[in-house]
């Protein structure tokens, strides 16, 4: 037997060569041609071949429901969908074409596209806090979102990503550098055969080596599309990660020739000498306990600093051995606070949907949020060197959205204030929920961000509060972010210790009462349909 040896950035990787599996191959491309490529396909015996023959991406097995997702008229799409439940079609199988639909249409480069890329994990996880009967509903919502998109940006004939060869990788330089390299010098073929080598070692060497990249720069998007995307794998199959995760990949070389603020190179110098100065590159994440009194002071460090401050004093944590988890609860508690101090769109900033004095949608605090909840779960799921650097980029991140995307923050204070609180007289717990939900339904921000805050206060469960938000997650349009925000609270008061969490449900009734009022296309058609 004779092999053949690659090396994918400093790593062997084998190609055997022998007279066995050339006959093989051999046989199995008879096998194909007298059963056809359909069949093959579903046997498992075609994808070897898709990229010689087709410039498609074949899913094999879901390629049937992803052309239903990519190929159905919007209009059409919500009883397609209900007869596939019908006939015994999971929902989770649906989300699964829908992801692969979403990022072989779009590859990151859309901005509905990417969105609702983002949505499709938090609809799923949002269908199963429903009774059985209404869990369809988030999903189709963001289904219908899907294909509707796919529809208005040309279907199938405009598809984005397609089989792309891996590129010989012949020097030792570090993978993440390779493929960081690439996107700045904005060679997209380039970038993407570089991650497609990188992405045969595993996924997660594909996702610890794009990280390299990802922390290039602390845009939301940048931030929040491999995290979610990353959400995915479970539901689609980890070896489905070069699909999902090279969106990421075009969407950072997209960036490198878009529209740059002064500030937009600071990370590429500010992490290494971080991780340099408090020599965290040869360390391993520590395990020491926090206080709640030591994550409040951090929170309210990161918060009120400069970004670079914000950075420092992440990387110190670090470097003082305290656990990963309390430092990213601190990063995520700095965040809740450009929610509750919001003072909302100002005249000059409203869009339809988003009027002003809104906070919902894209606002200061909802992505702040949302980015801090991306790099706390992508520390918690990438190597020691990615675990240091996602921190004290999310630290810096909340401090930057605070400090560059207008607002007086540190003087403006945070929901719910003393004169709303004074207003709440009932304290069982099905009265305040009947107050809170007649408070959403007249955009009273303030005041069902109060309620919210005693309902926690006088120890009530949170789970009630949960259904009441999830209702409307479900029902309102959202502008794009209402499932990805409520499965960012969603986690975030899982994973923040009791003396804080309340924060976060506090926050989402603020945002809920913001977005009340605007129906989620599609929605009301799903109901019909499903008679819910």
């Amino acid at each position: 037997m004779t092999q053949s040896t690659s090396i994918y950035g400093g790593q062997k990787m084998n190609i055997p060569h022998t007279r066995r599996e050339f006959l093989t191959d051999v046989g199995r491309g008879m096998l194909v041609a007298s059963v056809g490529y359909g069949m093959a396909t579903e046997l498992g015996l075609a994808p070897a071949f898709g990229a010689e023959v087709s410039d498609t991406l074949d899913f094999g097995p879901l390629e049937s429901l992803v052309r239903l997702m990519q190929e159905t008229p919007a209009n059409k799409l919500l009883p397609a969908l209900a007869d596939k439940l019908r006939s015994g079609t999971e929902l989770s199988r649906l989300v699964a074409a829908a992801a692969l639909a979403n990022a072989r249409t779009f590859g990151g480069e859309d901005y509905v596209g990417f969105h609702t890329m983002m949505a499709l994990a938090p609809s799923l996880h949002m269908a199963r806090e429903l009774p059985d009967a209404l869990q369809p509903l988030p999903v189709f919502k963001v289904l219908y979102r899907n294909t509707n998109r796919i529809q208005e940006r040309g279907g199938r004939k405009e598809e984005v990503l397609h089989p792309v060869k891996p590129r010989l990788l012949s020097d030792n330089r570090p993978c993440g550098e390779l493929l960081r390299d690439a996107v700045r010098r904005k060679d997209v073929n380039e970038a993407e055969q570089t991650f497609a080598a990188l992405a045969k070692l595993s996924p997660d060497d594909a996702l610890n080596h794009l990280l390299h990249t990802v922390q290039e720069n602390t845009e939301v998007h940048r931030v929040v599309l491999p995290y979610r995307a990353w959400d995915l794998l479970d539901l689609i199959g980890r070896e489905q990660a070069h699909t999902l995760l090279r969106q990421s990949v075009r969407y950072c070389v997209k960036a490198e020739a878009g529209q740059r603020s002064s500030k937009w190179d600071e990370p590429r110098t500010l992490l290494p000498k971080m991780l340099e100065q408090r020599k965290l590159l040869d360390r391993t994440p520590g395990t020491r306990e926090a206080e709640d009194k030591w994550v409040d002071d951090l929170s309210q460090t990161i918060f009120k600093s400069t970004p670079e401050q914000a950075a420092e004093a992440a990387a110190a944590a670090l470097a003082d051995g305290f656990a990963p988890a309390a430092i990213g609860e601190a990063i995520s508690l700095a965040a809740n606070q450009l929610v509750l101090r919001d003072h909302g769109r100002p005249p000059n900033a409203e869009s339809p949907g988003k009027p002003t004095g809104s906070v919902h949608g894209d606002s200061i605090g909802v992505h702040a949020s949302d980015s801090a909840c991306a790099w706390r779960n992508l520390a918690r799921v990438s190597n020691a060197r990615n675990t240091f650097a996602c921190l004290i980029l999310g630290a810096y991140q909340v401090a930057l959205d605070r400090t560059a995307r207008g607002g007086d923050f540190l003087n403006w204070s945070p929901v719910p204030v003393k004169w709303h609180l004074d207003q709440i007289k009932s304290t069982e717990a099905d009265a305040l929920l009947r107050d809170a939900d007649e408070a959403i339904r007249q955009n009273l921000q303030a005041h069902a961000a109060a309620i919210v805050s005693r309902y926690g206060e006088l120890g009530h469960a949170p789970r009630p509060v949960f259904d009441l938000l999830l209702r409307y997650a479900v029902s309102e349009d959202g502008a794009l972010h209402a499932e990805k925000y409520y499965r960012t609270v969603t986690e975030e008061f899982a994973a923040t210790r009791p003396a804080f969490r309340w924060r976060q449900l506090v926050a989402l009734a603020r945002v809920t009462a913001s977005e009340y009022g605007r129906p989620a296309p599609g929605m009301a058609e799903a109901r019909a349909m499903l008679k819910v």
